[in-house]
């Protein structure tokens, strides 16, 4: 049977976001152009405050200001999209999570506010350090750290923490920070990391969330997607789903590396009926109206 083409985790433009020139109707065209049955577009969430800026934004004069206005045209924009092509493509609105000092209380706000149909939840931080970038700035969470080890372990934690606080129906590129680490690998497999891994996946089960199978590592020149094949074995005798994202940052991106993916989870054992994002929140609607 042939696995639909799904991204649990797409659509970052231009327009809204960081990536090329493209618009976010122009990508919301090219996953029907390329056969998606339905997509997630879960830009990025505009920052805390100044100091969580890109710096790119900052050569640009952003403000969080700016970028939350723009993060209201993006909702406006992407239910707009989402009417106009729901006979050619299922769409679902959400965004993507960060993990540094003051992200609860802004991410909850925003939660209530914009309404998501569900939430990506993802750590770019260790100790307010952006891990998903520059190798100088790697570099320097290892040190204030005080090791790749502990590194590893303290990226776990918060991602815990973060599962924990916010219960994301998606928990995106799970084993971002093995990004700078040619040996990540045998760091996967030292007993404190692999027990907090674990826990995560344990965790995630519990909740009913999905696992982002991130295709953007081999974009990025990576050997394998996030998660690594030792982690996705975990997850598989854990019981968590896994689903793939393309994490398209412009519309070259969109669909790319998707029929490996597809396959590595197919031959993996996992089950191509794709779990949706929205499914655990829908069921506790149902749930909690049989009750009443």
């Amino acid at each position: 049977m042939t696995a639909a083409r799904v991204s649990i985790h797409g659509g970052h433009s231009r327009e809204f976001g960081d990536a090329g020139d493209s618009t976010l109707e122009e990508m919301v065209r090219a996953y029907v152009d390329n056969g998606f049955q339905w997509v997630g577009i879960t830009e990025h969430i505009p920052p805390a405050s100044a100091d969580f800026l890109l710096p790119w934004e900052t050569e640009e004069g952003q403000t969080p200001e700016s970028r939350m206005e723009r993060f209201t045209e993006y909702f406006s924009a992407a239910r707009r999209l989402q009417g106009e092509y729901r006979d050619s493509i299922r769409i679902f609105v959400g965004f993507e999570t960060e993990g540094y000092t003051g992200y609860v209380e802004h991410v909850n706000r925003l939660r209530k506010r914009f309404r998501p149909d569900y939430i990506v939840g993802s750590v770019h931080h260790v100790r307010d350090i952006c891990i998903d970038g520059r190798p100088e700035r790697y570099a320097q969470a290892v040190a204030e750290t005080g090791g790749i080890e502990a590194l590893f372990c303290e990226y776990f934690d918060q991602q815990y923490e973060l599962i924990e606080e916010l219960e994301p129906e998606v928990v995106g590129h799970f084993d971002l920070i093995r990004m700078h680490d040619k040996d990540y690998r045998q760091r996967l497999e030292i007993p404190g990391v692999k027990k907090r891994i674990r826990r995560n996946l344990e965790k995630i089960r519990d909740l009913g969330s999905i696992l982002d199978f991130n295709l953007r590592a081999l974009e990025k020149g990576g050997s394998e997607p996030y998660v690594s094949r030792s982690i996705l074995e975990m997850a598989l005798d854990i019981g968590v789903p896994c689903v793939p994202g393309d994490d398209s940052h412009g519309v070259a991106g969109v669909g790319l590396h998707l029929d490996k993916g597809i396959e590595i989870l197919r031959q993996a054992g996992f089950s191509t009926e794709w779990q949706l994002p929205g499914k655990r929140h829908i069921d506790e609607t149902r749930r909690d109206a049989s009750v009443q």
